[in-house]
């Protein structure tokens, strides 16, 4: 069987760093918010092109932190109406809600699956302050072009950069776009950690400063609260882990493109949609998602000949039980890419040998 991902394989070349930096860690004592996280905070900045990086607790907590900090701030307040892509993961919806915002679900577009700045010049009204650009499966779209509309209209624009560490829209890396940006390192991520983790980036001196006191209970010094924050921190090992993989994140991003490059050009089937890709560095294939109509036989052809697949993601937010509220919403476009889109595995763990597997047992179905 081919995996869908091999996490496995991917740690294991950091096996003896980690068992080195935890052995380290042991022998200090201090295990949270201490050197490793410090040291990792710059280097994702600086990799980012931020003035600021702030680890916290997963990619969810960094979304809310950051809706938190502005509301703390001034520059949003309770019920502030946020645009958001309908076909996203719903972490993206909740970090809206559980911030005391409101979402704006919209339809985006069958070519990448992501918010374009047609759709939110449409989307926009006098009540939207914010817009949250998903970069869904590791793709930026019209970043730049949406950060000039943001700042021409007053609006603020957060990137959900969950699944795009690394992507580059006109030499400019994702989480440094938009005003602030929040980052998953959950397992499986592009860049993964060996848990749950997270971080904030931003270039704004305010808000660093103000989500670096929200994530430690509202504290800027210990026992004195200054905010009705959260616990939400990124811990020494899982920073010291990050530190380490970073070095290799735009490798390993390379020999994903290099693949989805495969499939792209010598995948040739009728039935199957292959993702739009203009070829620069502005995807780096977290996910590879295709669509077909008869997806349920599809993924059980894959699956009979050995090949996992994963559907990114089955039920739409909309659609979702705990989000009632947006039942009645008419997403055309949404409903067709999640009953549609199937992901195949595209990662650095793999060889060339399975890589044309692949791409011969798609082009033999029927």
């Amino acid at each position: 069987m081919i995996p869908y991902l091999d996490l496995k394989k991917i740690n294991e070349p950091y096996e003896e760093i980690v068992l080195a930096k935890t052995k380290k860690m042991l022998d200090s004592g201090w295990y949270i918010l201490g050197k490793e996280v410090d040291h990792f905070e710059k280097n994702f900045a600086k990799y980012c092109g931020t003035n600021y990086a702030v680890g916290v607790g997963n990619g969810l907590d960094a979304l809310i932190l950051i809706f938190r900090a502005y509301i703390e701030l001034g520059r949003l307040k309770k019920g502030d109406q946020i645009l958001v892509s309908a076909n996203t993961y719903i972490a993206s919806v909740l970090a809206i809600i559980l911030a005391g915002l409101e979402p704006k679900l919209v339809d985006t577009n069958l070519d990448n699956y992501n918010l374009d700045l047609d759709v939110i010049k449409k989307a926009t009204e006098l009540r939207t302050k914010g817009i949250l650009a998903v970069h869904l499966y590791g793709q930026i779209t019209d970043g730049t072009a949406i950060r000039q509309f943001a700042d021409d209209n007053g609006l603020l624009l957060i990137e959900d950069a969950a699944q795009a560490h690394g992507s580059v829209e006109n030499d400019v890396k994702a989480g440094a776009i938009g005003h602030a940006a929040g980052f998953s390192f959950y397992p499986g991520k592009n860049l993964g950690c060996l848990g749950d983790g997270g971080a904030v980036t931003t270039s704004d001196a305010d808000l660093a400063e103000c989500i670096r006191a929200l994530r430690n209970y509202g504290s800027e010094k210990k026992y004195y609260n200054i905010y009705k924050g959260i616990n939400s921190r990124l811990d020494e090992i899982q920073a010291s882990v990050l530190d380490e993989k970073l070095k290799n994140l735009d490798a390993d991003n390379n020999k994903r493109r290099n693949i989805a490059r495969r499939f792209i050009n010598e995948i040739n089937n009728d039935n199957v949609a292959l993702p739009y890709w203009d070829g620069s560095d502005n995807h780096n294939f977290h996910i590879f998602a295709v669509r077909i109509r008869e997806r349920e036989a599809f993924q059980a052809y894959l699956s009979k000949n050995k090949i996992q697949t994963l559907i990114h993601y089955p039920v739409a937010v909309h659609q979702q039980q705990c989000m009632k509220e947006f039942a009645n919403l008419q997403l055309p476009v949404t409903d067709k890419i999640h009953n549609e889109v199937l992901s195949l595995p595209c990662n650095q763990a793999m060889t060339d040998q399975e890589v044309q597997y692949i791409i011969d047992t798609i082009n033999s179905y029927k």
